[in-house]
Order: C-alpha cells, then sequence, then structure tokens
C-alpha cells in the first residue's frame, strides 16, 4: 500500500510547486566552470593570433593542431566517463581533468616557438576538457532531482558562458594593457586555472550526498524516466543520494545500448550533429554578407554567447515544465531559421541580430537540454559513461558536417554549401522528431489492497503520477 504524506504531524510538507533553490553543488560546479571557462577563452581567443601572426604558422598547420586537440578530446570523453563511473570516482577523475588543462597553459608558456611543444599544450588542453566533462555531468544529474535537471543544467551553462564572455575581454585587455605580451595572457591564464582546480577541491562533493532521515518511502511504479518512485526512495522530490541508490548497473560503458529509449537519444543527437554547421563557418558567412572589418570579427561569437548566458535558465526551466524534447527540437529549429537568414534577402541590422540571437538560442535550447533528456534513462552507476557517449557522437557528427560543408564551400560556393545544410538540418528534424521518445512506460496501476480492513481516518493520498518527456 501507498504510505500517506498527509493527515500525520511527523510527514513531511508537501512538495511546493513553487520554485526550489538550486542545488548547491550546482552551484559549485558553475562556479568551478565559470573560471575554468575564464581562463580558457582567455588562451582560445589569442591563440589564432598568436599562432599564426606572432610564430608564423600557416592556416594549414593551424587547422592540423586544431583537428588534432578536437580529436583528442572526443577519444578521451567515453574513456573519463567510464573510469569515473568505476566506483563513483567523479570527482576524481573530473578533478584531473581540470588539473590537466590548467598546466597546460603553463606547457604554452614553457613551448616557446617549438611548434612540436605547442601541439603537446593544445591536445593536454583537449584532453583535459574531454576527461572532466562527463564526470561533472553525471555529478549535476546524481546530485539534482530529476524533474528539475533542466533548470540545473541551465544553471550551470549560463555559469559557464558568463566565463567564455569574460575570458576574452580579460585576454584583450591584458594584451592591451603589455603591448601585446602573449605570455603574460598565458601566465594570468594558468593562474586562474589553477584557482578553479581549488574550488573543486574544496566545494564540489563526492558522488553522492548524504541520506536522508524520516523520510517516508513507496512501492515501485512504472512511472516515466526521472519521475518514476522506486523503493527506499523518498516521496518528496529531491537529489538521488548516494545510500538510496538503485543497484549499479554490470558490464561495460557499451551496456547502455540496450536501452532503446537511449539508443534513440544518441542516434538522433549524431543525426542533428551530422547536420550542424560550426559557428565559425556561421561568422565566417555573417562577416561576407555584412562586410564587417575584420577588427570585429572576434566580437560576433560574444553577441551569440549573451544570447545563450540570458536563456540557458529559462530554457532549462521549460524543458522541466514541458518536457525536453520539445525545446531540444526547437533548438535546432532556431538554428534552421539561422541558416535561412543567412540566405534570404534581408537588411543588415535584422540579419547581424537575428543570427546571433538565433544561434544563441540553439544553444540555450539543446546543450543542458540534451544531458537532461539523457540522464534520466541512463542506470545507476552508467551516468558518466551514457552522457559521455552522446557528447561524443554529437561532437564526431560535428567534425563531419563542417569537414563536408567546408568541401561543398570550396566546390560550389558558400551559397550551395548553405542550401544543402538546410535541406539536411530540415531532414534530420524531421527524423528526430519521430525518433526521440516522449515519455517513459504508462504508470502501473496500484496493486490491489490486502484483506485486512483499512484503519479509520481520512482517506491517504496517494502520490500523483508525474510526465516526462
Amino acid at each position: 500500500m501507498y504510505l500517506a504524506t498527509t493527515g500525520r504531524r511527523d510527514a513531511p510538507p508537501a512538495p511546493s510547486r513553487g520554485r526550489r533553490r538550486v542545488p548547491g553543488t550546482v552551484l559549485a560546479l558553475g562556479a568551478v566552470s565559470l573560471v575554468t571557462d575564464i581562463s580558457s577563452e582567455m588562451v582560445t581567443a589569442v591563440l589564432p593570433l598568436y599562432l599564426v601572426v606572432g610564430l608564423g604558422l600557416s592556416p594549414l598547420q593551424f587547422g592540423l593542431l586544431d583537428g588534432l586537440s578536437t580529436g583528442a578530446t572526443a577519444l578521451v570523453r567515453i574513456l573519463g566517463g567510464a573510469t569515473s563511473d568505476r566506483g563513483g570516482r567523479h570527482k576524481q577523475v573530473g578533478g584531473l581533468g581540470y588539473a590537466l588543462s590548467a598546466c597546460s597553459r603553463l606547457g604554452l608558456l614553457l613551448a616557446g616557438g617549438s611548434a612540436g611543444g605547442i601541439a603537446a599544450a593544445i591536445t593536454a588542453d583537449r584532453l583535459g576538457k574531454g576527461v572532466r566533462t562527463a564526470p561533472r555531468d553525471a555529478l549535476i544529474t546524481l546530485h539534482s532531482p530529476p524533474e528539475e535537471l533542466g533548470r540545473a543544467f541551465g544553471t550551470h551553462r549560463a555559469m559557464d558562458t558568463t566565463g567564455a564572455l569574460l575570458g576574452p575581454l580579460a585576454a584583450f585587455a591584458l594584451l592591451w594593457a603589455t603591448a601585446e605580451a602573449y605570455e603574460a595572457v598565458f601566465a594570468v591564464s594558468f593562474c586562474v586555472g589553477l584557482f578553479g582546480v581549488l574550488l573543486w577541491v574544496l566545494f564540489v562533493p563526492g558522488r553522492g550526498g548524504p541520506k536522508p532521515q524520516g523520510r517516508p518511502t513507496v512501492p515501485e511504479r512504472s512511472d516515466a524516466p526521472g519521475r518514476s518512485v522506486v523503493p527506499g526512495r523518498s516521496a518528496v522530490p529531491g537529489p538521488r543520494p548516494a545510500a538510496e541508490a538503485a543497484p549499479r548497473a554490470r558490464g561495460g560503458v557499451f551496456t547502455v545500448l540496450r536501452s532503446p529509449a537511449y539508443r534513440r537519444i544518441l542516434l538522433c543527437a549524431a543525426l542533428l550533429g551530422a547536420t550542424t554547421v560550426g559557428d565559425a563557418f556561421l561568422y565566417l558567412l555573417l562577416q561576407q554578407r555584412l562586410e564587417l572589418d575584420a577588427t570585429w570579427f572576434p566580437f560576433l561569437p560574444l553577441g551569440a554567447a549573451g544570447v545563450y548566458l540570458l536563456l540557458a535558465v529559462p530554457a532549462g526551466r521549460l524543458a522541466d515544465r514541458v518536457g525536453r524534447r520539445r525545446p531540444f527540437l526547437y533548438g535546432h529549429g532556431a538554428l534552421l531559421l539561422a541558416y535561412g537568414l543567412l540566405l534570404a534577402p534581408v537588411t543588415d541590422v535584422l540579419l547581424l541580430g537575428g543570427v546571433l540571437v538565433l544561434i544563441g538560442t540553439f544553444y540555450a535550447a539543446t546543450d543542458g537540454v540534451l544531458m537532461a533528456l539523457t540522464g534520466p534513462f541512463l542506470a545507476e552507476g552508467r551516468q558518466a559513461g551514457g552522457l559521455a557517449l552522446v557528447q561524443t557522437a554529437q561532437a564526431l557528427a560535428r567534425l563531419g558536417a563542417a569537414v563536408a560543408f567546408g568541401a561543398v564551400w570550396t566546390a560550389s560556393g558558400p551559397r550551395a554549401a548553405l542550401v544543402a545544410a538546410v535541406l539536411a538540418l530540415a531532414a534530420a528534424l524531421c527524423c528526430a522528431g519521430r525518433l526521440l521518445p516522449t515519455s517513459g512506460p504508462p504508470a502501473a496501476s496500484p496493486p490491489p489492497a490486502e484483506s485486512t480492513p483499512p484503519a479509520a481516518g481520512p482517506r491517504p493520498a496517494e502520490p500523483t503520477p508525474l510526465r516526462e518527456d
């Protein structure tokens, strides 16, 4: 029978429909990401100028370095996720990734003009990013109420984007103050990165939180993923403590593919990623259409990042309210509109503002929302590995899309490449709309009451099953 949570003085209060505070772990992870992104984007903003203008590398050499680092990120992401799932070592593996990225800034200082040393430092930075991403997102999933995962990821991504906005501004301010001394940027970036590692060590907890005392439990019901009520789990929504977790999954990281719903999410992430043109191409197209001076080109990503910052949390809350499937699809619809706007004969002001707003909307409605959509379908002990698989499939698909778009641009011109991207993304959206899971299995009927007559008193309230996309 279901235990009532009403009509008893010692029962906890019913969960409020009002807004609850974001879990402290999510805020701690957001602070670490904010500081780390300041450090990372300080280097990212000046690195092309340093390598091409300062050291005289050719565009081909720079492209090879960037491709090498991107490939390294994709390869270690699954390894980092699988390793952190073994024994719940999310904090240890994630901390290693943050420390590796911080030390890579020191590597840039020590490399001098050596191409090999610079390549090793860039690769170490991307390896650190690949190692830390899945454990960090798994900690957000483990320490957040399942029904508020969208808001939790949105809050984290907003703080992360704040760092991405501040990093380039700090880098260009340092270059101006030091007469273009790139070494000063690398040194400050190294110190800021170490501060991020210190925040991780001091304020980010381990895999699970303490077990709450005195909360009533309810028997198992087969509601939708992320909203189900399981044995030993509190009737009041809240983070999933380690002591109350379901039995840990066994087998390798690829055992998550046994879930049909997870396989569909993975397929859709790869399919949509394969039709997502890289930001750099969109900014280049925008610069060509508007004939912007090269001085203003670095500020285009800041405009899109500002929109992302404003919309990340509202998009996460909307995903929690209406289901995560629809915002994810609508976000790709915004990207499709951005493609179309670049093809349309519109005014310069509308083109500039519209494209930047649509790119920012795309990331706000898809980045954290995809993780929130995937998390509830993963078994206990497979969160980091499962999220890493989705992230890797999406990243590799986007890398292939960038290569294909560049090839079509080279062969037939930018307009033909953009038309092909519009058609491909429209087809991918139609397929994803049919493939993405909409909800979990229907709720099972409660078990029949036993022959013992119920005690006199007010009729106990039954928990209401919640729907989750």
